[in-house]
């Protein structure tokens, strides 16, 4: 959505999510960081999450960054949504695959 190398980790705020299983937290959780940027364009630069549950169902997560500056950040493309269409994720080998709606 931006140059991340332009965003300072100013603010922090918190998120949390759960779901059923595994791949819906995922969405849930992406989702929820979409919540985030809504307000006030908040652009996430660092972001700690801890999962909960085995395998997790639920997660909390730190997440610092700063909201949108049009003097210093680039706008690029907006993510709309989340989707589970096609999603693959595989906790142990630590890669998912999302697509969006943009």
């Amino acid at each position: 959505m931006t140059d991340l190398r332009k965003v300072r980790p100013r603010e922090e705020r918190a998120v949390s999510a759960s779901a059923d299983d595994a791949e819906t937290l995922v969405v849930a959780y992406l989702t929820q960081l979409l919540q985030v940027h809504e307000p006030d364009g908040f652009l996430a630069r660092r972001i700690e999450v801890r999962p909960l549950g085995s395998p997790p169902t639920a997660l909390v997560a730190s997440v610092e960054g700063e909201p949108f500056d049009p003097e210093r950040h680039t706008v690029r493309t907006e993510v709309k949504a989340v989707t589970l269409h096609r999603l693959e994720f595989d906790p142990r080998a630590g890669r998912a695959r999302v697509i969006v709606d943009i």
